[in-house]
């Protein structure tokens, strides 16, 4: 790989998203409850659905058999993460970008944008901020552009790893950027990195290709296989996504089904997580403003079951895009991972300009709560808030995740792991209401723990460490 974005080479691909058949399978309504209980009892097994019985529940229109299915995905996701909520917060690197994406606020002809790229100098000082605050999870955001190469991405990863404050590290570094070739994910792996985040935006080719008119992006089949090519580099962690508005969300959510099913056929796992952002208003972008497809509130909160029913292990990722009720509910129903303390302009977190966030943001959130309203609000409706990164840095990850998460192995290490990150936070960082409210939310998991479980005793003994100091202790 030269500096730089890598030269495209797609010769031989063909696109294994079969457009036709999930056209198909979303026309055709459903509502036999025998057929829908039977779908939803194999997902309750822990098994990851077809085509045809995610086109079914999502069909399913009968106000009975909809509040069966969100109840079967409250029921799953109980089963396999208990009561916890991942947090994590974005920090945006750069806004530069070559691409013309319709949606985007950083496409490249949008001149009303104020463009910038953090030195290491200035992403220190957003890494001390959010050290400061609690985070030990980030997600890295990149704008598609030359300067963002392998060796950019590899750099500033290193750097927030490298950046302490006080008792704060960073101890997960996700990645949302450019695809790359082979060599230059292996560049990108040997930072150490977590998850690698692409989306594909839109599966409907036409689509794609009259929202993506120019710049690397505008290739739909370098981006459909840029999860083989991470693969390959061994990067077993990936990321996929549509941005809900484009097309009918009923075909993204089967289209990411079928991405899936590809990735395990091929490479023995499927994503590590989905997400399924809805489009945003975004400065000097009209487009935004009204999305074609947009998916009302009703329809998106029952996709969301959908696809926990649909994939049991892999993670659902909802932002701070959406407004508090809304992501509160979704938690509910399948999502694991959430932003919290967000703020999507470039340099924003330490605020060492003028330049208000909205005109170097990619587009605009509605859940503004800081970290701590969060961690407190979770605790109060029985959630369980974790930084937890046991398993990235003992090597359960990918093909290996799954080999623990299948027997159920998650519930045993995450919980007890979440548990003593949050006490590192509550001890750290909290206000003394969140305090109380982690407190009495740690008590009440403790107590679910049974006496005879032998890990009880090695978390007590562990909690008991962080209280005296001890820090990152995890099983």
């Amino acid at each position: 790989m030269t500096r730089g974005l890598p030269k495209i080479d797609v010769e031989g691909l063909k696109s294994f998203i079969d457009e036709e058949k999930i056209e198909n399978l979303i026309a055709k309504k459903e509502n036999d409850k025998g057929k829908i209980r039977e779908i939803i009892a194999k997902s309750l097994a822990k098994n990851r659905l077809e085509l045809e019985e995610m086109a079914a529940l999502l069909n399913a229109e009968d106000p009975d058999l909809v509040a069966e299915i969100k109840e079967g995905a409250r029921e799953l996701k109980r089963r396999i993460y208990g009561n916890r909520i991942v947090l994590f917060a974005p920090l945006y690197v750069g806004n530069d970008c070559i691409n013309n994406c319709s949606y985007c606020g950083f496409r490249a002809s949008n001149l009303e944008l104020v463009r910038r790229t953090l030195s290491l100098k200035e992403l220190e000082k957003e890494v001390r901020t959010l050290e400061s605050r609690g985070h030990k999870r980030l997600i890295l955001v990149y704008g598609e552009h030359p300067r963002y190469d392998a060796d950019f991405i590899y750099e500033t990863t290193r750097k927030v790893y490298e950046t302490k404050e006080g008792k704060g590290e960073i101890r997960r570094v996700n990645i949302n950027a450019a695809p790359f070739d082979v060599e230059g994910f292996k560049k990108i792996k040997s930072a150490g990195i977590g998850t690698f985040q692409v989306f594909q935006e839109t599966y409907h080719q036409k689509t794609y290709a009259s929202v993506h008119p120019s710049g690397l992006k505008s290739n739909y089949l370098w981006r459909l296989f840029a999860f083989d090519r991470a693969m390959e580099a061994g990067i077993d962690d990936v990321g996929m996504g549509a941005l809900i508005g484009l097309y009918n969300h009923k075909f993204e959510a089967l289209a990411m089904l079928q991405h899936t099913i590809h990735l395990e056929e091929k490479f023995g796992v499927g994503p590590h997580t989905i997400s399924f952002p809805r489009i945003e208003p975004a400065i000097g972008t009209k487009f935004a403003d009204r999305p074609p497809y947009q998916a009302s509130d009703e329809d998106f909160m029952k996709m969301i079951a959908v696809i926990r029913l649909a994939v049991p292990y892999t993670g659902m990722i909802l932002t701070a895009r959406e407004p508090v009720a809304l992501r509160n509910e979704a938690i509910s129903y399948g999502v694991s991972q959430i932003d919290a303390g967000s703020d999507i302009g470039v340099g924003a977190y330490a605020k060492e300009d003028e330049v208000e966030s909205a005109k170097k943001s990619q587009f605009v959130l509605s859940d503004n709560r800081s970290l701590d309203d969060v961690i407190g609000q979770l605790c109060e409706h029985g959630f369980l808030p974790s930084f937890c990164t046991g398993c990235y840095r003992l090597g359960r990850t990918g093909e290996h995740f799954m080999e623990f998460a299948i027997p159920g192995f998650v519930k045993k290490f995450c919980t007890p792991n979440a548990i003593l990150t949050l006490t590192e936070y509550l001890l750290d960082y909290a206000s003394p209401e969140t305090k109380e409210k982690g407190l009495k939310r740690i008590k009440e998991e403790l107590a679910d723990i049974p006496q005879t479980n032998p890990i009880k005793q090695q978390l007590l003994e562990k909690l008991s460490e962080v209280e005296n100091g001890k820090r990152d202790l995890f099983f």
